[in-house]
């Protein structure tokens, strides 16, 4: 059996938050789809955030990290950023393989000696589009299975800005040089996607509902109702795939975001690349 450990990244207020848009936090999420990719894992949820927190198995004894996304911002500091830095040290240092999207990429870079901050090209809402390999990604295993150039969900306004040293970019797009990243720390090794691909199109919307004003703000929409209207269009699409190609061709939603596996391939390439080899030896 795998022990993986799931850590939510949003504080208790965002916690609630997600849980009223969505009917779950982000670490319930991932968990579902982990336990989907590897019917083996035991997940062990926490909420790091919190100054209660407590492990509810010892670092060295679990078989991998996840850091879900998130509503703080790391430059703003405070104790509910440095609970979560401190863990991501802790179990990259312990020899962990760790896995985070988005808040999670920004926790890896900046415990390693980058920086996060909002990103000076502006922010990614619903998808990020035209990702494509680097130089260092090709040929690397977390990016197995995807094509040439790709598109996936996004809800961000920060970023690494400055990526660690020793870091490898596996890709990025013209909106963020980082987009896909391998920070090596200790004996531990972090994979991360600044992009979500754990996020289905129903949470997608959801959580462009709670950015609206962000969103219209950028330029993105031209008011709310607009906004809303896109939000109801991936809903449904998510509800109905094959039924609603017009949907589909209206937002240039391609077979990458639509269908599971290919758009949660970088989960699946952690669990099988790095997480399965360690528990063996371990």
């Amino acid at each position: 059996m795998l022990h993986l450990l799931v850590a939510d990244g949003n504080d208790r207020a965002g916690r609630e938050t997600h849980l009223s848009v969505c009917d779950k936090t982000s670490a319930e999420t991932y968990a579902g789809i982990l336990r989907a990719l590897a019917p083996d894992a035991h997940c062990h949820l926490v909420a790091p955030a919190d100054a209660n927190m407590v492990l509810p198995r010892a670092l060295p004894e679990c078989d991998a990290l996840v850091l879900t996304g998130s509503t703080l911002h790391v430059e703003e500091g405070g104790p509910a950023v440095t609970r979560q830095c401190e863990l991501m040290r802790a179990a990259l240092e312990a020899g962990l393989p760790v896995f985070g999207s988005c808040w999670g990429v920004q926790v890896a870079a900046t415990i390693a000696g980058g920086r996060a901050g909002r990103n000076p090209k502006g922010p990614e809402f619903g998808l990020a589009r035209a990702i494509s390999r680097t130089q260092a990604g090709a040929g690397h295993p977390l990016l197995d299975g995807r094509p040439p150039a790709w598109d996936a969900p996004a809800i961000h306004d920060d970023a690494v800005i400055e990526p660690p040293p020793g870091a490898r970019i596996l890709a990025g797009n013209d909106r963020l040089d980082v987009q896909a990243i391998e920070i090596r720390l200790g004996e531990g090794v972090f994979w991360g996607t600044q992009y979500h691909p754990e996020l289905d199109l129903d949470e997608v919307a959801a959580m462009l509902r709670l950015s609206a004003q962000g969103v219209v703000e950028a330029g993105l929409c031209p008011d709310a109702p607009s906004l809303q209207a896109y939000a109801d269009s991936l809903r449904d699409l998510h509800h109905d795939p094959e039924g609603r190609p017009d949907l589909a061709w209206r937002l240039g939603v391609t077979a990458e975001v639509l269908v599971p596996e290919r758009r949660r391939r970088e989960i699946g390439n952690f669990l099988d690349r790095l997480v399965r080899p360690r528990a063996a030896r371990r």
